[in-house]
């Protein structure tokens, strides 16, 4: 089985989705980003929303939402309601074993983890360790400080699989070595016809059999359709613009691909 995991404009730069229809979001003062990209490309993009993608009719019981921060968990915990759909919430936050004044030396030890919430006491739990990362760490939480505060019945943790610290040792020559003495993490797969794919899924599967990790099949979801791409790709310019990026040398990960939508997921489920 493959799991959908959505991401929306709350994770500013990461995706087109919003969760609301286009007009209710506007509305609510949550489109901003999308209505800036619409006034500097002057065209009629307009972002699709998860609340549209339920309304096609596909079956599915539980909305898996992987966001960078918390600012949209409480919107979206009321529309689960709406839709009669559990919320199932994952944090992805940079992580390292310790975290050091040389800055240039932390970043390449950070690497990418999801925590998901298990439970209403769940929710809380990532919710003080978002506040520590962020008010202490830059938005890096390390392993030592995770370790004094996790509890398994709470919340579980998920590596995923373009920014784990796997890839980060095969694609960039990193060293992270991180610490899951008190966790059981499942590794994340993901198939969206990537060159490099192959190169970290070896290593995950050589990784999760020395260790007796579990893996699951899934699918990153930033943007409803394949044709959808352009826009997507145009926000995440606009919105990293300082780094000169631009629709002809974007230089982003994963932008090599159209498969990170719902239409390739919808495909994926039907082989």
């Amino acid at each position: 089985m493959i799991l959908p995991l959505f991401k929306t404009h709350y994770s500013i730069g990461k995706s087109i989705l919003t969760l609301s229809k286009p007009s209710v979001a506007a509305r609510n003062g949550s489109a901003g980003a999308h209505n800036d990209v619409k006034k500097e490309l002057n065209s009629s993009i307009t972002p699709s929303s998860i609340e549209e993608i339920f309304e096609d009719g596909y079956d599915l019981d539980k909305f898996y939402l992987v966001e960078d921060s918390l600012i949209g968990f409480l919107e979206a915990d009321k529309l689960c309601d709406k839709w009669e759909k559990q919320l199932i919430f994952g944090l992805r936050i940079n992580a390292t074993n310790i975290i050091s004044e040389d800055k240039k030396e932390n970043q390449k030890c950070f690497h990418k983890i999801i925590i998901f919430a298990k439970n209403g006491e769940g929710c809380k739990l990532i919710n003080k360790i978002y506040s520590k990362a962020f008010c202490e760490n830059d938005g890096v939480i390390d392993f030592p400080s995770l370790k004094k505060m996790w509890d398994d019945d709470l919340v579980l943790m998920a590596i995923p699989f373009y920014d784990s610290f796997i890839a980060k040792n095969t694609l960039h020559f990193c060293n992270c070595v991180p610490d899951f003495s008190f966790c059981e993490p499942t590794f994340f797969v993901e198939k969206n016809y990537l060159p490099f794919e192959h190169l970290i899924l070896e290593k995950i599967e050589e990784y999760c059999k020395t260790f007796n990790f579990k893996t699951q099949d899934v699918k990153s979801i930033f943007y409803k359709d394949r044709d959808d791409f352009a826009a997507y790709q145009t926000y995440k310019c606009i919105c990293n613009r300082r780094f000169g990026r631009t629709l002809s040398t974007p230089n982003f990960d994963h932008l090599g691909s159209q498969e990170f939508c719902w239409e390739s997921f919808l495909e994926e489920v039907k082989k």
